[in-house]
């Protein structure tokens, strides 16, 4: 089961909470138990089973070797 970001319109708080992808809603809020929660856009991270480098996607807030200290150019 997936992991997901949510935003409480009850309490204003966000939260991490683990729900079968195709029923999500109803879901309680783990702060204040409301269930007017909003799922967040959320990004993800990735390995490959070979260990492989990351690779530069030319798009600087995406790109695998940004931030690694490795030389690459976008």
């Amino acid at each position: 089961m997936p992991i997901y970001e949510f935003h409480c319109d009850g309490c204003e708080r966000d939260s991490e909470v683990l729900v079968r992808s195709s029923r999500w809603k109803g879901t309680p809020c783990p702060h204040c138990g409301s269930k007017k929660l909003a799922k967040k856009f959320s990004t993800f991270a990735s390995s490959s089973a070979g260990g492989e480098a990351p690779s530069c996607s030319s798009v600087p807030s995406s790109c695998g070797k940004c931030g690694t200290g490795k030389p690459h150019s976008h």
